[in-house]
């Protein structure tokens, strides 16, 4: 069903920043999706700046290319600010499928294999590793053949736009894997990447944040709760900016020489991590 008004992309993100499930942003607004301009590095990322090439954990180059094609569709850059493939989101992907995430480190993978009810969670075999590579071919190949052998970066944005809605609404054959469920990991990962710690990868020169008005990872807002009514304008900070975790323990315990990994320059915790609850969920039992 079309929405009866415009809903912009600010709107959008803001929405989704307060907790909407991700899966509904291209539902949301497509016409405010079609008319945003492909993304254009010149006119607006002017702020950030350029980053040195990735070195890939994961993805391949066919296949890191394809990605950033499709995050910069998902969140476009416009006069808004830069969107996921300027925010580094592939990056962010990229060390996410790397890691225990990607290998299902967590998961419960034993059959059967059925589609399950939404309550149930995640019902795939799939590692999201496995599942990111397989769809990323089928897709690949599917626009190969709808589009005369093109790669979808070469695509128009209307013709990109349309392909990635086909695949939210499960129209393209990923057989076995359904291309829905794949589009929804898709979508999950590039929000995650927008408004992750930059310390993970992605959310680079935190547009993410910058653009919902999120502060940062400060230690604390003790000082800020009584302060009713006055807006909170401080610029973002990353975990990678905080105070580090060295500090003398004996200023907290009365003695010196504590051990522990806060006191030894391990570390900091990643904290602000990206929610799993954006991820494909740990598959429950029958």
């Amino acid at each position: 069903m079309k929405p009866d008004h415009p809903v912009t992309r600010r709107q959008m993100l803001k929405t989704l920043g307060a907790g909407l499930p991700g899966a509904t942003l291209l539902a949301l607004a497509p016409e405010a999706r079609a008319q945003a301009p492909a993304a254009d590095p010149s006119a607006t990322t002017a702020a950030a700046p350029p980053a040195a090439a990735p070195t890939w954990k994961f993805f391949n180059a066919e296949e890191a290319a394809l990605m950033d094609a499709i995050a910069a569709r998902l969140i476009p850059a416009d006069d808004l600010g830069p969107g996921a493939k300027e925010a580094g989101v592939t990056a962010f992907i990229d060390g996410q499928l790397a890691g225990a995430w990607g290998t299902g480190d967590q998961f419960y993978r034993n059959g059967p294999y059925a589609p399950g009810t939404p309550q149930q969670g995640y019902q795939l075999s799939y590692t999201p590793a496995e599942m990111f590579r397989t769809g990323l071919a089928r897709f690949r190949d599917a626009v190969g053949r709808a589009h005369g052998g093109q790669d979808f970066a070469a695509l128009d944005a209307a013709a990109q736009d349309a392909l990635l809605t086909r695949m939210q609404a499960g129209q393209l054959d990923f057989s076995p894997l359904p291309a829905a469920i794949f589009f929804a990991a898709l979508l999950d990962a590039t929000i995650e990447g927008f408004f992750s710690d930059p310390i993970h990868g992605g959310n680079r020169d935190m547009v993410g944040w910058k653009l919902v008005q999120f502060p940062g990872a400060y230690a604390s807002y003790s000082n800020d709760i009584e302060r009713h009514g006055v807006a909170l304008v401080r610029a973002p900070v990353s975990i990678a900016d905080g105070p580090r975790h060295g500090m003398d323990m004996q200023d907290m315990h009365g003695a010196s020489g504590a051990s522990g990994a806060h006191g030894t320059g391990a570390p900091a915790p990643r904290g602000a991590a990206p929610s799993p609850a954006t991820r494909p969920q740990t598959k429950e039992p029958r």
